[in-house]
């Protein structure tokens, strides 16, 4: 989350008389993330966050995300629903950036996640993908492996500014998983950005997962790498193999884990690493210096992929074969 856009007073109150949830009490900016500008609303209805898309997300998957939160929240999913307006629509335009108001979940986010937290992720991860599983609309995922390539590029040189040398390191990494990655694993829906700051809990309980703008189709087991990831290294980025092993063992007793996708998370974790990696790189070569939004470090996530470069087989997360 962050903003980028902001929103005149007159125009904000005008939009929220289009739904019948009173009057406007308070907005503010939520800096945190990088993707589309959000705002925390409150109304004499309770509480929202209104959501105003940026350039990078393309209208044409607006409906799938919108219709994925309403299709798994259905299922039992802890996860925000978005609200229709007096015409029975949630995707709507303002402040010229199509706009959607979602309900807002209670909860705080780890700033340290314990393994009780990782167990409670894997969990709900699992069911999750079970939900899932029957939605009938589908999205590629375009920060996949075939888009790493281009999207090193498009940072050029500058990369170099952060460790000297790094541009040609980074693609010879992307030719060796172009060349590994693998193929035929069970698939569907993955979220795919479940970082910390992207699910609640309350108390010892998982209270909601947030921000469905990376969801798609693609293999499950790369959002457990995608997990790993983002919720298994110490800082200073060594890796706690406990929290690992519970966030798996607790995934795989809800959705039954092949042998195959056990074998393949070594490589995709590695992936996992990179696509974060590059994508954190290019905001920031891209993003505006005077935009209210904290860019993340890349480095972090070069110290991440050295250790999966290292890992050769599953038991290396504590997965129980």
């Amino acid at each position: 989350m962050a903003v980028y856009t902001e929103i005149g007073d007159d125009e904000l109150i005008t939009y929220c008389a289009g739904y019948e949830l009173g009057e406007v009490l308070s907005c503010k900016g939520i800096t945190e993330g990088v993707e589309n500008s959000n705002y925390l609303l409150t109304l004499t209805s309770g509480l929202y966050i209104l959501t105003l898309y940026e350039k990078r997300v393309k209208q044409v998957d607006l409906p799938f995300f919108l219709n994925l939160m309403n299709h798994v929240a259905q299922a039992g999913v802890p996860c925000p629903r978005p609200i229709a307006d007096r015409d029975g629509t949630s995707l709507r335009e303002l402040a010229g950036r199509s706009c959607a108001l979602i309900s807002f979940l209670p909860g705080m986010s780890p700033k340290r996640p314990k393994p009780f937290h990782c167990g409670e992720l894997g969990r709900v991860l699992a069911e999750f993908h079970l939900a899932s599983s029957d939605f009938d609309m589908t999205r590629s995922n375009d920060l996949s492996v075939g888009a790493w390539r281009g999207l090193l590029e498009s940072c050029g040189r500058l990369a170099n500014d952060l460790s000297p040398g790094i541009y040609d390191q980074l693609e010879t990494e992307i030719e060796i998983l172009e060349r590994e990655w693998p193929t035929e694993l069970p698939s569907g829906v993955i979220h795919g950005d479940l970082f910390p700051d992207n699910v609640f809990f309350r108390g010892e309980y998982l209270s909601g997962i947030i921000d469905f703008y990376f969801a798609c189709n693609d293999c499950y087991a790369f959002d457990l790498a995608v997990c790993l990831n983002a919720w298994c290294f110490e800082p200073g980025n060594s890796f706690n193999i406990t929290k690992a092993a519970t966030l798996l063992n607790n995934y795989a007793e809800v959705r039954g884990v092949s042998q195959k996708e056990m074998a393949a998370l070594p490589i995709l974790a590695r992936g996992a690493a990179l696509r974060f990696l590059l994508t954190r790189l290019y905001d920031f070569t891209h993003t505006p210096k005077d935009a209210l939004v904290v860019v993340k470090d890349p480095m972090e996530y070069w110290d991440k992929l050295q250790f999966h470069k290292t890992a050769s087989n599953p038991r290396d997360y504590g997965w129980k074969l």
